[in-house]
């Protein structure tokens, strides 16, 4: 007897190279063109079409069209969650690129992993939080701790109203390139914006990398070393 959902449709559509290409790309959760994407990708403009239609008719693509351009993106975080963990699978079976874009110290220093902070750096971050009380592990996932809650209050993010959201609040995520773990869920994706909004970081166009600031730089080495209540992100 076969249970659960036929899953080799799927696999089958990821497992194109120039697919796989284009999911990768989206994982920064910024929409880009059929042309954008048919660059990325390596292929014909006629090819990439193709591509996109069976993405979008299997679930795994959302398209919005916007006057005479189509913009694509990842469908949900479901879909970012699924190539994250692919990522960690091909990480430790060997399955590495022969040649490493010139991104790549970048892309495993700081990253989007689909909304959220991953990398080194974005494991750096859970790892303090956890040493810090501001959140705990549990056998469920992770909790934020009441300590916490007031201290992310204090930096614009309120943990109550990211309760009410229908993803999980917060969930550790495990980081391909550091085999440990960030931070994902809704409490996640918060932070990192509020180290946008801050000052602290920003994303370079068309690239999953995060760049911090001198400012930056600065607070993160305080925050880390556990002087977080004076550098905040603000």
């Amino acid at each position: 007897m076969k249970d659960g959902p036929h899953i080799a449709r799927i696999a089958a559509l990821i497992g194109d190279p120039g697919r796989a290409e284009v999911l990768t790309a989206l994982m920064a959760d910024r929409a880009l063109t059929a042309t954008e994407l048919a660059e990325i990708a390596g292929v014909t403009k006629q090819t990439i079409s193709t591509h996109l239609a069976k993405l979008q008719d299997a679930g795994l693509l959302a398209m919005e069209q916007q006057g005479r351009h189509r913009y694509f993106r990842l469908a949900d975080r479901d879909v970012a969650h699924l190539l994250e963990s692919l990522m960690n699978v091909a990480f430790r079976a060997g399955a590495v690129r022969l040649r490493s874009s010139p991104r790549e110290p970048a892309l495993r220093r700081a990253r989007m992993c689909y909304d959220h902070l991953a990398g080194e750096v974005g494991v750096q971050f859970y790892e303090s939080l956890l040493r810090q009380g501001l959140v705990r592990a549990t056998p469920t996932g992770v909790e934020i701790t009441p300590s916490g809650a007031q201290w992310f209050a204090q930096v614009g993010i309120d943990t109550s109203a990211l309760a009410q959201q229908r993803r999980m609040l917060c969930r550790p995520c495990l980081d391909w390139s550091e085999r440990r773990h960030h931070l994902g869920g809704a409490l996640g994706a918060a932070l990192l914006q509020r180290l946008f909004e801050g000052g602290w970081a920003h994303r370079p166009a068309g690239s999953r990398v995060v760049q911090f600031t001198p400012k930056g730089e600065l607070a993160l080495r305080e925050w880390l070393a556990g002087h977080h209540a004076q550098h905040a992100p603000r």
